[in-house]
């Protein structure tokens, strides 16, 4: 006698009587495929798709990638003249070229300072990003170039030696202030949006104060050195930007201020040219602000082919299907299959709990005892011993007792389980 089969159970050791072979049929797939198995084919197949899926994908990155490859060139980052998108320079920059005046872009101190000169206007898009050293460079060539130097919005960090005497004199909250000025290159402009920046305040003789916020200029003109230079201090970079040229008259203001000389340098300072430990905690960027413009595009691209292919490829939920298993197996097989599992693991413990539960479950029935009180030792024991006739048994010891010591022991045991169950059906 043995109990119904368990499908946590991982092993087995005891073979069924063969009266279990009179038990219905169950079906259960077999361990290896044969030739020409459903199952193969569909794994085939399976495999077949998600290959046919991962090259569609590979093709899509590899034109994402080739595509922003390709437009990396003319697109660089704010304040670019090469730029075209709305924060770079571009045009600012093609229309001082149609004026006769040649734009070169440099990204290190160095390189700016020695192509400054009397011809040059050179243009610092960044000041407070330079570090000690390139400021000093900087300040050198301001004061022997004998040429123009632009600071775009320059604030206290680097005015200290870019431009000693001249402070900053907080925001600016005029947009486009009226020039207020007898500037020409601010005359002939008119309102421009210098403001939305920063205001300046100074007391050095010279001094052009133009487009005034609050009783406070947001474009400064200061004679620089012996040499007839001078230095242009402007708070805010707007005038230059491709989205507002055409504003007001930004572009009249931005073609005066750099086209005075036939040479225009235009610096952006470098991670190269930065000061860590000196720089302020305002020019942090998060990370979307590091990447490049052409790739932030690409990377929606590929989110967007993410997704498309996930719904695409997604199981599809809906209410279960039988499906019907390739071999019939007979309920005794299986019992035997897993039996020698039992004996291959030695597990005699998980096999004997398995059959006194199985017959517990069995005699309650035939009892009368319930079967949420089939395992209770209390409950079941006495009604079981009212059936048995002959020598007095210990029962609770043979339903409920401890693991036999080995595989003989664990037959005996079988053994009595099922003569106790045949003379509880015939008393």
């Amino acid at each position: 006698m043995t109990g119904p089969t368990d499908p946590a159970a991982p092993t087995a050791t005891a073979a069924p009587p063969a009266s279990e072979a009179r038990e219905p049929e169950v079906t259960a797939p077999l361990p290896a495929p044969a030739p020409g198995d459903p199952d193969a084919d569909a794994r085939t197949r399976r495999i077949r798709r998600i290959r046919r899926v991962l090259t569609a994908v590979a093709i899509l990155a590899a034109g994402v990638i080739v595509t922003a490859a390709l437009n990396s060139g003319s697109r660089h980052g704010y304040l670019d003249p090469r730029t075209t998108d709305p924060f770079g320079s571009h045009a600012v920059a093609e229309l001082l070229k149609e004026r006769g005046v040649t734009t070169r872009v440099v990204t290190t101190a160095r390189e700016a300072a020695d192509a400054a000169g009397p011809r040059t206007t050179l243009l610092v898009t960044d000041p407070d990003r330079l570090g000690a050293t390139q400021r000093g460079v900087i300040r050198s060539a301001i004061d022997l170039s004998g040429g123009r130097t632009v600071l775009l919005a320059p604030g206290s960090h680097s005015l200290t030696e870019l431009s000693p005497g001249v402070q900053t004199a907080g925001g600016a909250d005029t947009e486009h202030p009226a020039p207020g000025c007898t500037l020409p290159a601010a005359t002939s402009a008119g309102r421009a949006a210098t403001g939305g920046g920063l205001r300046y305040t100074t007391a050095l003789p010279g001094a052009t104060a133009c487009y005034p916020s609050g009783g406070h200029p947001t474009l400064l003109v200061l004679p620089t050195g012996p040499t007839g230079g001078d230095t242009v201090l402007l708070g805010s970079e707007t005038i230059l930007l491709n989205e507002s040229l055409a504003d007001e008259g930004n572009a009249s203001l931005a073609l005066q201020l750099l086209g005075s000389r036939p040479n225009l340098v235009w610096y952006l300072p470098s991670l190269a040219d930065s000061d860590p430990d000196t720089a302020p905690s305002g020019e942090d960027k998060s990370l979307l602000e590091l990447v490049p413009a052409g790739w932030s595009w690409a990377l929606l691209q590929l989110l967007v082919a993410a997704v498309l292919a996930a719904l695409w490829r997604a199981r599809r939920l809906g209410p279960l299907v039988t499906e019907k298993l390739p071999v019939a197996i007979r309920a005794s097989e299986a019992t035997e299959g897993r039996a020698r599992l039992y004996r291959k693991a030695d597990a005699r413990d998980r096999a004997a709990t398995v059959l006194r539960a199985a017959t517990r479950e069995r005699l309650a029935a035939l009892v009368g005892v319930p079967h949420t009180q089939s395992h209770d030792p209390a409950a079941l024991a006495p009604a079981v011993s009212a059936r048995l006739t002959g020598e007095p048994r210990d029962v609770t010891a043979l339903l409920f007792g401890t693991t036999p010591s080995d595989d003989a022991a664990l037959v005996a045991l079988a053994d009595h389980l099922d003569a106790l169950e045949r003379e509880v059906r015939t008393s």
